[in-house]
């Protein structure tokens, strides 16, 4: 009887599994919310403020690398290209939060800024409505790069906590299953729509 019982409490549950990232997503909201407020002030700050030509020579040239990167390549393979790329910063975003969450807030703050810029190049070249254009691109992947960074951060946090090695491995563990369950997904559907709006503009 007590292997029965036992056995059903370690069956995997996927539904539940999907109730704990949930949970764990509200339990982290300041630290979701706090993120995306950073990440926009520097996409405003981008979108409103002149850089200096040396930095803007070097935001245009990274840029024209990645364009270059996507060159020739399918419809499938800038799906794969830019799902590829995105999970990785996103788990980068998550795992590199251990060391104080330095590196979810240089995300962040880069990530920001780079996409106010681009705003800012797209409505100077085409006007306003060009802001429409880029909008699709972010419906999914903004808010899987706000959740990761987010949890990046509050992973950085396990230090502040007398229970540091339980901590480090709960908040470890709920990020993990987060970016499995939720976060993936997301930049699968991500990549499937930017990938799709890239090919259908060649």
């Amino acid at each position: 009887m007590k292997q029965t019982k036992k056995s059903k409490k370690n069956k995997f549950n996927l539904s539940e599994e999907y109730k704990q990232c949930w949970n764990y997503i509200k339990e982290s909201k300041k630290f979701i919310f706090f993120i995306m407020g950073f990440f926009l002030l520097f996409a405003l700050i981008g979108f409103l403020f002149p850089l200096p030509q040396a930095l803007y020579d070097k935001i245009v040239y990274f840029l024209k690398q990645i364009l270059e990167q996507t060159k020739g390549l399918s419809h499938l393979e800038l799906i794969k290209f830019i799902t590829l790329n995105n999970l990785q910063s996103t788990f980068f975003g998550i795992i590199f939060g251990v060391f104080f969450g330095i590196y979810p807030l240089i995300s962040a703050l880069v990530n920001g800024y780079v996409l106010g810029f681009v705003s800012s190049l797209s409505v100077n070249q085409d006007g306003l409505t060009s802001l429409f254009r880029i909008l699709p691109h972010g419906i999914f992947e903004l808010p899987a790069i706000f959740i990761s960074l987010g949890l990046g951060l509050k992973l950085g946090t396990f230090i502040f906590n007398k229970k540091k090695i339980k901590m480090f491995k709960y908040y470890l563990l709920n990020s993990l299953r987060t970016f499995l369950l939720i976060i993936v997904p997301l930049l699968v559907l991500a990549g499937i729509i930017e990938g799709t709006l890239i090919a259908l503009a060649k």
